[in-house]
């Protein structure tokens, strides 16, 4: 039984050290539509989980094989936060990550306990799923266990952001005829805008999901992401077609004031000519490039 995988390279955190904490099956809180396991029934509590000692022996010996490791991802066939050990496990590979950061990639459907807050405050990026702000949308898409209170998961992350001052990065996944509605858009917004996580990725439908459910296309993920105001927002797609147009200097200015702009948004939208003006206002401090958990952003800082 492995417990490690990888290193795999990652476009965003560089060479990735997998931890998988629920590795003879999965165990998870959530049934979600998408999901590229295999159905199960939902769980509030692991039933079998590896040791701290055995996660960080393999651990150690993927460092001495492959010293080139960026990050360490905690993570599960299911929800990692389930892992009954997961406080005790971060404190165990702080003391031997030395310069790597650890990343945990979560549901979030535990996020409003006191608890889980505290161990997630000492992990360097904490990556939290948010698809759906309405119970109804909650319930018919993630299919949560009956034990997670979907109503207190907005105000959950909005409570965890007030303490944790790291790397917070939201992940939506849309499906087609369920989250991507404007109704249900709006509500994201409002939510994003509240917790204010340092980038959020929004996606669709990339590999063979669970159930029969369908992807939207670039373009519905590109409307979605532009009714997000004032937040960091990476499209994150297969087959994302170019759309070169040329700007001038106020239409770079007016777009990345309602939303900063990644630099393959950048690449797959603008000619060299508005490369060039993007270029100059960037010398000049009226546009900032900065770099959010290795996506980096274009974003107006005034003139």
């Amino acid at each position: 039984m492995s417990l490690t995988f990888g290193p795999i390279p990652s476009r965003r955190f560089g060479m990735s050290l997998g931890i998988d904490l629920s590795p003879d099956s999965k165990q998870c809180n959530f049934d979600c539509l998408y999901c590229e396991l295999k159905p199960a029934s939902t769980v509030s509590n692991q039933t079998s989980s590896p040791k701290v000692s055995d996660v960080i022996n393999e651990v150690k010996q993927s460092l001495v094989n492959h010293p080139n490791i960026n990050v360490i991802t905690l993570t599960a066939n299911g929800e990692p936060t389930l892992y009954p050990y997961l406080d005790e496990l971060v404190d165990e590979l702080d003391n031997i990550k030395g310069d790597i950061k650890t990343l945990i990639l979560s549901n979030a459907g535990n996020i409003y306990k006191q608890e889980i807050q505290q161990t997630l405050k000492k992990i360097d990026i904490v990556k939290l799923s948010l698809d759906c702000v309405s119970s109804k949308c909650f319930k018919k898409l993630d299919r949560t266990n009956n034990e997670v209170d979907c109503t207190k998961i907005v105000d959950g992350m909005i409570s965890f952001r007030k303490i944790y001052d790291k790397e917070l990065v939201c992940e939506l996944l849309i499906v087609k005829d369920l989250n991507d509605n404007d109704e249900e858009i709006m509500l994201l917004n409002d939510a994003f805008t509240k917790i204010q996580p340092n980038r959020i990725d929004i996606g669709t439908i990339d590999r063979p999901p669970a159930y029969n459910v369908q992807p939207v296309s670039f373009e519905v993920l590109s409307y979605i992401a532009n009714k997000f105001t004032n937040l960091s927002v990476n499209i994150a797609h297969k087959n994302r077609p170019k759309q070169i147009q040329s700007f001038n200097q106020d239409e770079i200015v007016g777009l990345l004031t309602m939303r900063p702009l990644t630099k393959d948004d950048i690449d797959n939208t603008f000619d060299n000519n508005s490369k060039n003006i993007l270029n100059s206002l960037v010398k000049n401090q009226v546009i900032s490039v900065i770099n959010s958990g290795g996506v980096e952003f274009y974003k107006f800082v005034g003139k």
